[in-house]
């Protein structure tokens, strides 16, 4: 993995204009997207956590899912035990890099109507998650 280095700011400086990988927040569990939906239920249970970053067999990020959206899915009539997180990801392949603006960010999370966005290195590989600010 490449580690990203990032110039000291002023304490003061405008958050909207800071790159993403200085205000992020920890990636969180990372599940593979061959997962079923009630296994990746069970992690979020386990780790506490309301999302999953979905990886695919190589490590790179695909996307995240919601606790909510997950319970959605295996409430709705079309379940079945073999749905797939790589079934349902939908339009969460937007991701942010490391230089990518909190600026930018938001508005591609207000534009897709995203809470989240995952932050991923060169490779594909999530270092983070920034959320919208409230």
């Amino acid at each position: 993995m490449t580690l990203v280095q990032t110039q000291p700011r002023p304490a003061n400086a405008d958050s909207a204009h800071r790159p993403a990988v200085e205000v992020m927040d920890a990636a969180g569990p990372q599940v593979c997207d061959d997962m079923s939906v009630e296994v990746a239920l069970a992690v979020m249970a386990a780790a506490r956590t309301v999302r999953l970053v979905v990886c695919d067999q190589d490590g790179q990020c695909t996307g995240l899912v919601t606790r909510t959206e997950l319970a959605a899915v295996r409430d709705s009539s079309d379940y079945t035990d073999r749905v797939r997180l790589r079934d349902i990801l939908g339009d969460h392949g937007s991701f942010a890099s490391p230089v990518t603006t909190m600026a930018e960010a938001e508005h591609a999370m207000r534009t897709r109507r995203l809470g989240v966005l995952p932050v991923v290195d060169e490779q594909g590989s999530a270092l983070g998650i920034v959320a919208l600010s409230r």
